[in-house]
Protein backbone atom coordinates (compact mmCIF):
# COMPACT_ATOMS: atom_id res chain seq x y z
CA UNK A 1 0.00 0.00 0.00
CA UNK A 2 2.91 2.12 0.69
CA UNK A 3 3.71 2.62 -3.48
CA UNK A 4 0.09 3.40 -3.88
CA UNK A 5 0.33 6.42 -1.62
CA UNK A 6 3.85 7.19 -2.97
CA UNK A 7 2.70 7.46 -6.84
CA UNK A 8 0.11 9.61 -5.82
CA UNK A 9 2.40 12.03 -4.23
CA UNK A 10 5.39 11.73 -6.84
CA UNK A 11 2.12 12.55 -9.66
CA UNK A 12 1.45 15.58 -6.75
CA UNK A 13 5.48 16.61 -6.80
CA UNK A 14 5.63 16.57 -10.37
CA UNK A 15 2.51 18.77 -10.40
CA UNK A 16 4.36 21.35 -8.30
CA UNK A 17 7.78 21.28 -10.10
CA UNK A 18 6.38 22.06 -12.92
CA UNK A 19 4.89 25.30 -11.55
CA UNK A 20 8.19 26.26 -9.86
CA UNK A 21 7.10 25.01 -6.21
CA UNK A 22 9.71 23.24 -4.10
CA UNK A 23 7.28 22.11 -2.05
CA UNK A 24 3.54 21.95 -0.94
CA UNK A 25 1.46 21.75 2.29
CA UNK A 26 -1.60 20.10 2.14
CA UNK A 27 -4.26 20.56 4.89
CA UNK A 28 -7.53 19.15 3.34
CA UNK A 29 -8.30 16.49 5.18
CA UNK A 30 -9.65 14.23 2.46
CA UNK A 31 -6.80 15.48 0.95
CA UNK A 32 -4.21 14.22 3.48
CA UNK A 33 -5.59 10.94 3.78
CA UNK A 34 -5.40 10.40 0.02
CA UNK A 35 -1.51 11.39 0.17
CA UNK A 36 -0.76 9.45 3.04
CA UNK A 37 -3.50 7.18 4.11
CA UNK A 38 -4.21 8.56 7.32
CA UNK A 39 -5.92 12.03 8.41
CA UNK A 40 -5.86 13.08 12.06
CA UNK A 41 -7.89 16.26 13.31
CA UNK A 42 -6.23 19.10 12.08
CA UNK A 43 -3.05 17.28 10.77
CA UNK A 44 -1.10 18.81 7.24
CA UNK A 45 1.22 16.86 5.12
CA UNK A 46 4.47 19.16 4.10
CA UNK A 47 6.02 17.10 0.37
CA UNK A 48 9.09 19.18 0.94
CA UNK A 49 12.36 19.31 -0.66
CA UNK A 50 13.54 16.34 1.33
CA UNK A 51 11.32 13.87 3.06
CA UNK A 52 7.21 13.82 3.44
CA UNK A 53 6.27 14.56 7.21
CA UNK A 54 2.62 14.21 8.34
CA UNK A 55 2.65 16.99 11.28
CA UNK A 56 -0.04 16.14 13.97
CA UNK A 57 -1.40 18.39 16.72
CA UNK A 58 -1.41 15.55 19.21
CA UNK A 59 -0.13 11.39 19.18
CA UNK A 60 -2.48 9.40 16.62
CA UNK A 61 -5.57 8.02 18.54
CA UNK A 62 -5.62 4.83 16.73
CA UNK A 63 -8.96 5.46 15.79
CA UNK A 64 -9.99 3.31 12.22
CA UNK A 65 -12.11 6.28 11.07
CA UNK A 66 -8.47 8.16 10.89
CA UNK A 67 -6.69 5.29 9.12
CA UNK A 68 -3.33 4.36 9.29
CA UNK A 69 0.11 6.77 7.92
CA UNK A 70 2.14 4.75 5.27
CA UNK A 71 5.76 3.79 5.99
CA UNK A 72 7.32 6.00 3.79
CA UNK A 73 5.71 9.41 5.71
CA UNK A 74 7.17 10.82 8.94
CA UNK A 75 5.12 11.55 11.41
CA UNK A 76 6.11 14.44 13.62
CA UNK A 77 3.41 15.57 16.87
CA UNK A 78 3.76 18.98 17.88
CA UNK A 79 5.22 20.16 20.96
CA UNK A 80 2.09 22.02 21.76
CA UNK A 81 -1.09 20.89 22.05
CA UNK A 82 -2.08 24.44 20.72
CA UNK A 83 0.41 24.31 17.75
CA UNK A 84 -0.53 24.85 14.51
CA UNK A 85 0.45 21.56 12.19
CA UNK A 86 -0.03 24.04 8.95
CA UNK A 87 1.95 26.85 10.29
CA UNK A 88 4.73 24.42 11.64
CA UNK A 89 4.52 22.67 8.13
CA UNK A 90 5.55 26.16 6.65
CA UNK A 91 8.35 26.75 8.86
CA UNK A 92 9.60 23.03 8.19
CA UNK A 93 9.83 23.87 5.33
CA UNK A 94 12.09 26.87 5.16
CA UNK A 95 14.44 25.35 7.34
CA UNK A 96 14.59 21.89 4.97
CA UNK A 97 15.41 24.69 2.11
CA UNK A 98 12.29 25.49 0.48
CA UNK A 99 11.80 28.52 -1.35
CA UNK A 100 8.24 28.00 -2.67
CA UNK A 101 5.40 26.51 -1.57
CA UNK A 102 2.25 25.79 -2.81
CA UNK A 103 -0.72 25.94 -0.52
CA UNK A 104 -4.01 24.86 -0.80
CA UNK A 105 -5.28 28.46 -0.52
CA UNK A 106 -9.32 27.29 -0.85
CA UNK A 107 -8.69 25.49 2.40
CA UNK A 108 -6.99 28.08 4.65
CA UNK A 109 -8.29 30.81 6.45
CA UNK A 110 -7.56 34.85 6.13
CA UNK A 111 -5.74 34.19 9.53
CA UNK A 112 -3.86 30.84 8.75
CA UNK A 113 -2.78 32.66 5.77
CA UNK A 114 -1.13 35.07 7.37
CA UNK A 115 -0.08 33.28 9.89
CA UNK A 116 2.52 31.45 7.11
CA UNK A 117 3.40 34.71 5.66
CA UNK A 118 4.43 35.76 9.49
CA UNK A 119 6.38 32.29 10.60
CA UNK A 120 8.35 32.41 6.80
CA UNK A 121 8.22 36.01 5.18
CA UNK A 122 10.81 35.30 2.85
CA UNK A 123 8.74 31.88 1.84
CA UNK A 124 7.03 32.69 -1.57
CA UNK A 125 3.39 31.31 -1.53
CA UNK A 126 1.65 30.21 -4.68
CA UNK A 127 -1.76 27.90 -5.12
CA UNK A 128 -2.02 24.91 -5.48
CA UNK A 129 -5.80 25.54 -6.15
CA UNK A 130 -7.83 22.14 -6.52
CA UNK A 131 -4.82 20.05 -7.79
CA UNK A 132 -5.14 17.32 -5.21
CA UNK A 133 -8.82 17.21 -5.68
CA UNK A 134 -8.77 17.00 -9.33
CA UNK A 135 -6.13 14.13 -8.67
CA UNK A 136 -8.65 12.28 -6.84
CA UNK A 137 -11.93 12.42 -9.40
CA UNK A 138 -10.96 9.18 -10.87
CA UNK A 139 -10.77 5.95 -8.84
CA UNK A 140 -8.31 3.22 -8.73
CA UNK A 141 -9.25 -0.46 -7.95
CA UNK A 142 -8.66 -0.31 -4.24
CA UNK A 143 -10.90 3.21 -3.96
CA UNK A 144 -13.56 1.53 -5.64
CA UNK A 145 -12.88 -2.15 -3.66
CA UNK A 146 -13.62 0.46 -0.58
CA UNK A 147 -16.50 2.03 -2.41
CA UNK A 148 -18.13 -1.63 -2.76
CA UNK A 149 -17.85 -3.08 0.50
CA UNK A 150 -18.89 0.34 2.18
CA UNK A 151 -22.36 -0.28 -0.56
CA UNK A 152 -22.36 -3.86 0.58
CA UNK A 153 -22.34 -2.31 4.26
CA UNK A 154 -25.36 0.29 3.86
CA UNK A 155 -27.33 -2.66 1.88
CA UNK A 156 -27.06 -4.57 4.87
CA UNK A 157 -27.95 -2.46 7.19
CA UNK A 158 -30.90 -1.30 5.09
CA UNK A 159 -32.29 -4.89 4.38
CA UNK A 160 -31.90 -5.81 8.09
CA UNK A 161 -34.32 -2.55 9.35
CA UNK A 162 -37.18 -3.44 6.43
CA UNK A 163 -37.56 -7.01 8.55
CA UNK A 164 -38.69 -5.23 11.79
CA UNK A 165 -41.11 -3.67 12.75
CA UNK A 166 -41.81 -0.26 11.89
CA UNK A 167 -45.24 1.23 12.95
CA UNK A 168 -45.15 3.09 15.79
CA UNK A 169 -40.80 3.97 16.18
CA UNK A 170 -39.74 7.66 15.63
CA UNK A 171 -37.45 8.82 12.73
CA UNK A 172 -34.82 9.78 15.32
CA UNK A 173 -34.88 5.99 16.59
CA UNK A 174 -34.92 4.30 12.62
CA UNK A 175 -31.96 6.76 12.21
CA UNK A 176 -30.07 5.42 15.47
CA UNK A 177 -30.85 1.93 14.90
CA UNK A 178 -29.36 2.60 10.97
CA UNK A 179 -26.03 3.61 12.46
CA UNK A 180 -26.22 1.46 14.78
CA UNK A 181 -26.32 -1.48 12.24
CA UNK A 182 -23.20 0.19 10.29
CA UNK A 183 -21.04 -0.23 12.69
CA UNK A 184 -21.85 -3.31 13.13
CA UNK A 185 -21.37 -4.77 9.98
CA UNK A 186 -17.39 -3.00 9.46
CA UNK A 187 -18.45 0.65 8.91
CA UNK A 188 -16.07 2.81 10.82
CA UNK A 189 -19.32 5.28 11.05
CA UNK A 190 -22.16 6.71 9.08
CA UNK A 191 -20.79 8.62 5.44
CA UNK A 192 -23.15 11.48 7.14
CA UNK A 193 -25.95 11.81 9.06
CA UNK A 194 -28.51 8.97 8.35
CA UNK A 195 -31.78 10.40 7.27
CA UNK A 196 -35.42 9.19 7.76
CA UNK A 197 -38.46 10.74 6.87
CA UNK A 198 -42.14 9.78 6.93
CA UNK A 199 -45.42 10.45 6.10
CA UNK A 200 -45.31 14.50 4.94
CA UNK A 201 -41.80 14.76 5.40
CA UNK A 202 -40.77 11.90 3.25
CA UNK A 203 -38.58 12.59 0.11
CA UNK A 204 -37.57 15.78 1.48
CA UNK A 205 -33.80 16.54 0.52
CA UNK A 206 -31.72 16.66 3.99
CA UNK A 207 -34.06 16.00 5.96
CA UNK A 208 -32.76 15.65 9.71
CA UNK A 209 -35.15 12.61 12.06
CA UNK A 210 -37.72 14.06 14.36
CA UNK A 211 -39.64 12.31 16.77
CA UNK A 212 -42.24 12.04 14.41
CA UNK A 213 -43.84 8.34 14.74
CA UNK A 214 -44.50 6.22 11.68
CA UNK A 215 -47.88 5.44 10.64
CA UNK A 216 -49.79 2.95 8.66
CA UNK A 217 -49.82 4.39 4.85
CA UNK A 218 -47.36 6.44 4.95
CA UNK A 219 -44.90 6.90 2.84
CA UNK A 220 -40.82 6.12 4.39
CA UNK A 221 -37.70 7.60 2.89
CA UNK A 222 -34.43 6.37 4.49
CA UNK A 223 -31.27 8.16 2.98
CA UNK A 224 -27.98 6.09 4.73
CA UNK A 225 -24.22 5.48 3.68
CA UNK A 226 -21.61 3.94 5.15
CA UNK A 227 -17.94 5.07 5.75
CA UNK A 228 -15.83 2.03 5.10
CA UNK A 229 -11.75 2.95 5.84
CA UNK A 230 -12.70 6.56 4.33
CA UNK A 231 -14.77 5.93 1.33
CA UNK A 232 -17.93 7.24 1.78
CA UNK A 233 -21.36 5.66 -0.81
CA UNK A 234 -24.81 6.26 -0.25
CA UNK A 235 -28.47 5.03 -0.80
CA UNK A 236 -32.00 5.88 -0.50
CA UNK A 237 -35.05 4.00 -0.71
CA UNK A 238 -38.53 5.21 -0.38
CA UNK A 239 -41.48 2.16 1.02
CA UNK A 240 -45.13 2.02 2.14
CA UNK A 241 -45.89 1.56 5.76
CA UNK A 242 -48.42 -1.14 6.08
CA UNK A 243 -50.88 -1.08 3.62
CA UNK A 244 -50.98 -1.43 -0.55
CA UNK A 245 -49.81 2.01 -1.62
CA UNK A 246 -52.45 4.55 -3.02
CA UNK A 247 -52.95 5.49 -6.59
CA UNK A 248 -50.89 8.99 -6.00
CA UNK A 249 -47.97 7.14 -4.06
CA UNK A 250 -47.74 4.36 -7.04
CA UNK A 251 -47.73 7.46 -9.87
CA UNK A 252 -45.18 9.95 -7.93
CA UNK A 253 -43.21 6.72 -7.07
CA UNK A 254 -42.64 5.29 -10.92
CA UNK A 255 -42.59 8.95 -11.67
CA UNK A 256 -39.50 8.86 -9.83
CA UNK A 257 -38.03 5.96 -10.44
CA UNK A 258 -38.43 6.64 -14.38
CA UNK A 259 -36.22 9.74 -13.57
CA UNK A 260 -33.79 7.40 -11.95
CA UNK A 261 -33.47 5.45 -14.28
CA UNK A 262 -32.92 7.84 -17.51
CA UNK A 263 -30.36 9.35 -15.22
CA UNK A 264 -28.43 5.90 -14.35
CA UNK A 265 -28.57 4.76 -17.93
CA UNK A 266 -27.03 7.74 -19.05
CA UNK A 267 -23.54 7.07 -17.17
CA UNK A 268 -20.85 6.44 -19.59
CA UNK A 269 -17.45 8.03 -20.56
CA UNK A 270 -17.75 10.98 -22.31
CA UNK A 271 -20.89 11.90 -21.55
CA UNK A 272 -21.38 15.90 -20.38
CA UNK A 273 -22.05 15.71 -16.66
CA UNK A 274 -24.77 18.06 -17.41
CA UNK A 275 -26.73 15.86 -19.94
CA UNK A 276 -27.51 13.21 -16.86
CA UNK A 277 -29.13 16.03 -14.83
CA UNK A 278 -31.19 16.75 -17.97
CA UNK A 279 -32.07 13.74 -18.77
CA UNK A 280 -33.37 12.92 -15.29
CA UNK A 281 -34.39 16.30 -15.23
CA UNK A 282 -36.72 16.19 -18.35
CA UNK A 283 -39.18 12.70 -17.50
CA UNK A 284 -39.95 15.19 -14.43
CA UNK A 285 -40.63 18.44 -16.36
CA UNK A 286 -42.81 16.93 -18.32
CA UNK A 287 -45.10 15.39 -15.74
CA UNK A 288 -45.31 18.91 -14.10
CA UNK A 289 -42.91 18.29 -11.53
CA UNK A 290 -38.98 19.65 -12.49
CA UNK A 291 -39.08 22.31 -10.49
CA UNK A 292 -38.97 19.91 -7.44
CA UNK A 293 -35.58 18.16 -8.32
CA UNK A 294 -33.65 20.79 -6.73
CA UNK A 295 -30.43 22.06 -7.55
CA UNK A 296 -28.60 18.92 -8.91
CA UNK A 297 -29.64 15.07 -9.60
CA UNK A 298 -26.25 13.72 -8.31
CA UNK A 299 -22.80 14.20 -7.54
CA UNK A 300 -19.00 12.61 -7.21
CA UNK A 301 -18.46 10.13 -4.33
CA UNK A 302 -15.21 9.26 -2.52
CA UNK A 303 -13.49 10.32 0.70
CA UNK A 304 -15.92 13.01 0.95
CA UNK A 305 -19.65 12.23 0.70
CA UNK A 306 -19.98 15.06 -2.27
CA UNK A 307 -16.86 15.20 -4.61
CA UNK A 308 -16.86 16.20 -7.70
CA UNK A 309 -18.21 15.68 -10.32
CA UNK A 310 -21.89 17.78 -9.64
CA UNK A 311 -24.53 16.54 -11.94
CA UNK A 312 -26.19 19.63 -12.14
CA UNK A 313 -27.80 21.77 -15.04
CA UNK A 314 -25.00 23.93 -14.92
CA UNK A 315 -21.88 21.43 -14.36
CA UNK A 316 -18.63 21.52 -16.44
CA UNK A 317 -16.92 19.11 -17.98
CA UNK A 318 -17.26 14.96 -19.40
CA UNK A 319 -18.01 12.08 -17.38
CA UNK A 320 -14.61 9.76 -16.60
CA UNK A 321 -14.65 6.03 -16.48
CA UNK A 322 -13.78 4.87 -12.75
CA UNK A 323 -15.77 7.59 -11.81
CA UNK A 324 -18.05 7.15 -8.68
CA UNK A 325 -21.37 8.97 -8.73
CA UNK A 326 -24.61 9.33 -7.19
CA UNK A 327 -28.29 9.58 -9.25
CA UNK A 328 -30.75 10.53 -6.35
CA UNK A 329 -33.75 12.55 -7.94
CA UNK A 330 -36.39 13.01 -5.77
CA UNK A 331 -39.98 15.23 -5.67
CA UNK A 332 -41.63 16.46 -2.20
CA UNK A 333 -44.83 17.61 -2.27
CA UNK A 334 -45.48 19.58 0.99
CA UNK A 335 -47.78 18.67 2.84
CA UNK A 336 -48.30 14.97 1.49
CA UNK A 337 -45.03 13.12 1.56
CA UNK A 338 -42.69 12.01 -1.44
CA UNK A 339 -40.26 9.98 -3.01
CA UNK A 340 -36.36 10.09 -3.25
CA UNK A 341 -34.44 7.03 -5.04
CA UNK A 342 -30.60 7.07 -4.70
CA UNK A 343 -27.88 4.84 -5.89
CA UNK A 344 -24.06 4.97 -5.95
CA UNK A 345 -22.58 3.72 -9.22
CA UNK A 346 -19.08 3.67 -10.96
CA UNK A 347 -19.12 4.90 -14.41
CA UNK A 348 -17.94 2.29 -16.76
CA UNK A 349 -17.97 2.06 -20.67
CA UNK A 350 -20.36 0.51 -22.40
CA UNK A 351 -17.48 -2.64 -23.13
CA UNK A 352 -16.92 -3.06 -20.32
CA UNK A 353 -20.97 -3.23 -19.24
CA UNK A 354 -21.86 -0.30 -18.40
CA UNK A 355 -22.51 1.83 -14.77
CA UNK A 356 -22.02 -0.57 -12.50
CA UNK A 357 -24.07 -0.61 -9.60
CA UNK A 358 -23.13 -0.68 -5.81
CA UNK A 359 -25.98 -0.20 -3.89
CA UNK A 360 -28.50 -3.08 -4.97
CA UNK A 361 -31.34 -2.77 -2.48
CA UNK A 362 -34.29 -3.62 -4.45
CA UNK A 363 -36.33 -0.33 -6.15
CA UNK A 364 -39.40 -2.19 -6.03
CA UNK A 365 -41.94 -0.21 -4.18
CA UNK A 366 -42.52 -2.95 -1.09
CA UNK A 367 -45.24 -2.47 1.43
CA UNK A 368 -43.98 -2.62 4.71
Amino acid sequence: MSELYAVRRTRLRDRCAATGSTGALISRPANVRYLTGCAPPGAALLMGPGEDVLLCGGPLSGDPSEGRPVDDVRVSVLPARDGDPVVAGADLAVRAGADTLAVEEHHLTVTRHRALSQVAPRLRLTDLACAVEAQRLVKDDDEIACLRIAAEIADQALGELLESILVGRTERHLALELERRLVDHGADGPAFPTSVATGPNAGRPGHLPTDRRVEEGDFLSVGLGANYRGYRCEIGRTFVIGTTPSDWQIELYDLVFAAQRAGREALAPGVECREVDRVARHVLDVAGYGERLGAWTGHGVGLEIDEDPQLSPAAMGKLDACVPVTVEPGVHIPGRGGVRIDDTLVVRPDADGGPELLTITTKELLAL
